[in-house]
């Protein structure tokens, strides 16, 4: 580990953890960046574009070989320092897919519907990494697992030696992820959920806030987050409604100016509850919508 660098220690021998000065009501405190590894390294999730974050992970790699750059996601928090880190360490970015890549059946069938917040629409990893594959240095593997709902082309990478997962933003530490269509889908965010607390990981690193010492806990946490506001959305459904009408009774104590993404968040809800038939929209699951119970 480069000597001296002004990062933080994680608790873990061989993982150090940089947060990217981009703190905003969307990411906490700033995204997470990892460098793991003793004689050679792996970059996980560089962050932002900001030279001097770029310039405090090229520090803190030292000089030594950089196996990959590994990429959870490709919002514009997380994915575009891969490409100038590239070009200055010789590594290869990896990552699932091009932006729109691993989307449901529904969400490419709503893929012209207006959504993108955030994303980097050029990322294109060199690696395309499979479910399950795994990439190994000198003496770490990390095992790539597709866990989509926050985006369809995210991985969490679990660290074999370690039992140690790195969850991007679908589990975070500091609360629960955005979701919103056609980019992310909540139907296969509530299995990646269960798949990652099937993986019975002793901690997870996440793309914003604190590590999680309660893996499982924490993915039963927020999967019962989501079945509570599914259950206040259908409550508030008193007959034909808007997405504004329902966002302004359920998020009544929310500002404002989170107004708007939580009428994303709502959206994904509505569209997950109309796949199993709990809701109908008209003229179809759309933002400008009216929606009704079934």
């Amino acid at each position: 580990m480069a000597q001296g660098y002004p990062g933080h220690e994680t608790g873990e021998s061989g993982l150090m953890r940089l947060r990217a000065p981009n703190p905003s009501p969307m990411t906490a405190d700033g995204t997470n960046s990892y460098v793991l590894g003793h004689d050679d390294v792996a970059i996980i999730d560089p962050g932002p574009a900001i030279a001097d974050h770029l310039d405090r992970i090229v520090a803190a790699v030292g000089g030594r070989p950089v196996v990959g750059i590994f990429v959870t996601h490709s919002h514009l928090d997380h994915s575009p320092g891969a490409r100038p880190l590239t070009e200055r360490l010789r590594a290869p970015v990896m990552g699932f897919g091009p932006s729109a890549a691993g989307r449901s059946a529904i969400m490419a069938r709503l893929s012209g519907l207006a959504g993108g917040e955030g994303v980097d629409a050029d990322f294109d990893p060199e690696v395309r990494l499979r479910d399950g594959e795994q990439v190994d240095g000198d003496g770490w593997s990390l095992r790539a697992h597709w866990t989509p709902g926050h985006m369809g082309n995210h991985l969490s990478f679990e660290w074999c030696e370690a039992r140690v997962v790195f969850t991007g933003d679908t589990v975070m530490g500091w609360a629960s992820t955005m979701i919103s269509p056609p980019d992310g889908d909540l139907g296969q965010f509530m299995a990646s959920l269960d798949r990652l607390e099937a993986l019975d990981a002793r901690r997870f690193h996440s793309g914003h806030g604190a590590p999680i010492d309660t893996p499982a806990a924490r993915c039963r946490a927020l999967r019962a987050h989501r079945q509570g506001r599914e259950a206040a959305i259908l409550d508030a459904m008193d007959g034909p409604v808007r997405i504004p009408d329902l966002v302004a009774r359920i998020y009544a104590d929310t500002p404002p100016t989170l107004h708007a993404a939580a009428a994303r968040n709502v959206l994904a809800h509505l569209i997950h509850l109309a796949e199993r038939n709990h809701v109908k929209a008209t003229p179809a699951p759309l933002p400008e919508a009216i929606w009704r119970r079934t």
